[in-house]
């Protein structure tokens, strides 16, 4: 029986996705009514990895793969829509300061503090800007460089979104494919029932006539 998705060699997306096994045979799957348990488990077998060890480990759970990855994979682009903005609106604000000549007038401005508490300022032209970068730290940098790395950011955090729809796309697909897949495994073991029904009823009933008294 050929088992889906245990081959090393297994097709996956740029991300590492594998394909879901596309059953135009069912008889290239299975051979008989006891392998249909079999096969219906190696669909539902998910690849994961250890972020730590970065070993490839293989466990079967009952709710599908691509289901599973399909929940990470919006979350995550969620987060990344939300933050492209920031980032973007960051990016303006050095670019805005970097534009500014020496010797200009200050300009006042409004800065938040928190969700509801806002704070007057007046910024003089400046060749300096400090950036949060997380986890409570913030860092000086020359506008020059601020504006380099808000750019990488960016381009990271949007080439980030693009791969999180398109391996959204691609997951949809590939749920699509095992259900049919699955369909299809399914179908064809009630084919074989009724086919092995009929079967014995006719020996059954060539039986029952061998032993028939003449008349």
């Amino acid at each position: 029986m050929s088992v889906p998705g245990q081959s090393k060699d297994a097709r996956t997306n740029p991300r590492g996705i594998p394909y879901a096994p596309f059953v135009d045979k069912v008889e290239d799957y299975v051979t008989s009514r006891a392998e249909v348990d079999g096969t219906m488990k190696s669909f539902q077998e998910m690849i994961s990895y250890d972020r730590l060890t970065g070993q490839c480990v293989r466990q079967l759970i009952q709710t599908r793969k691509y289901q599973f990855m399909e929940v990470n994979t919006q979350r995550r682009a969620g987060g990344l829509k939300e933050k492209i903005p920031d980032i973007q609106k960051t990016l303006d604000m050095v670019q805005f300061l970097k534009s500014r000549k020496p010797g200009a007038d200050p300009i006042q401005t409004t800065f938040e503090l928190n969700d509801t508490l806002y704070a007057k300022a007046v910024v003089p032209p400046t060749d300096e800007v400090y950036l949060w970068l997380g986890a409570n730290v913030m860092l000086s940098y020359p506008v020059t460089e601020a504006e380099t790395l808000l750019e990488s950011k960016l381009s990271t955090a949007q080439q980030n979104l693009e791969n999180c729809e398109e391996d959204l796309d691609f997951l949809r697909e590939q749920i699509t494919t095992l259900e049919v897949a699955t369909a299809r495994v399914y179908n064809w073991e009630v084919t074989m029932k009724r086919k092995d029904k009929t079967e014995h009823g006719e020996d059954q009933v060539a039986g029952e006539k061998r032993i028939l008294p003449n008349g």
